[in-house]
């Protein structure tokens, strides 16, 4: 892993040139393992002397009162339940790299979106954006089309979601009952409707080891 890693970096690294700000989208179903791979690369990219920070796109997930509201609590995750007009907003403030925008982080142990938690400086170089819908190709979302410089879609095989997505669920100390319900009636549906509508990647990562 730590051998590809560096070569993507790498790859990366001569696509860019000489640019001031360039923008890398890693995409994918729930429990590809974006976020591990985005944190990684910008380890990466800064042992090569470079900035790089993280966006995450988790930051604008709808609050959970507004998902009771609407019925969709149990659907959390899906394109209705994120904000996707202030994410736009804040990929378009961020990408010409002229200014400091401060963005949302979501917390998982407390399902909720931190507000201005994490800082994307102009010093930062590369912006790595992570999340389940930055290659998809339906609603609001396709308007992201063009705003990245460089795109990895994460499409593990289900199987391989599927254990994942167990995991996480039990490590929230949820029954089998409850977690059963996130990941057959949610997650996994939710990854099948990623992988059948995305606009082609740069990269595609099919087997993703652990």
């Amino acid at each position: 892993m730590s051998a590809m890693l560096d070569d993507i970096a790498g790859q990366i690294i001569a696509r860019s040139g000489q640019a001031k700000r360039f923008m890398i989208a890693i995409a994918g179903p729930p429990g590809a393992g974006k976020s591990t791979l985005a944190d990684n690369l910008a380890e990466h990219l800064r042992a090569k002397g470079e900035s790089a920070e993280v966006l995450p796109m988790d930051g604008f997930h709808m609050d959970n009162a507004i998902l009771i509201e609407r019925g969709l609590l149990a659907r959390k995750g899906i394109p209705e339940t994120f904000d996707v007009r202030a994410f736009l907003d804040i990929v378009k403030a961020v990408r010409p790299g002229d200014q400091e925008v401060l963005v949302p982080v979501f917390d998982r142990s407390r399902e909720l979106a931190i507000a201005s938690a994490r800082v994307v400086s102009p010093d930062h170089r590369f912006i790595i954006v992570e999340g389940n819908y930055l290659l998809f190709s339906q609603g609001k979302w396709a308007e992201l089309e063009g705003m990245f410089d460089y795109s990895i879609m994460m499409a593990p095989p289900i199987e391989v979601l599927e254990k994942r997505l167990w995991d996480r669920w039990k490590g929230y100390d949820l029954d089998d009952l409850a977690a059963q319900a996130k990941v057959y009636e949610n997650d996994l549906p939710n990854g099948r409707l990623i992988l059948g509508n995305r606009r082609p990647a740069d990269l595609t990562l099919e087997i993703v080891q652990d």
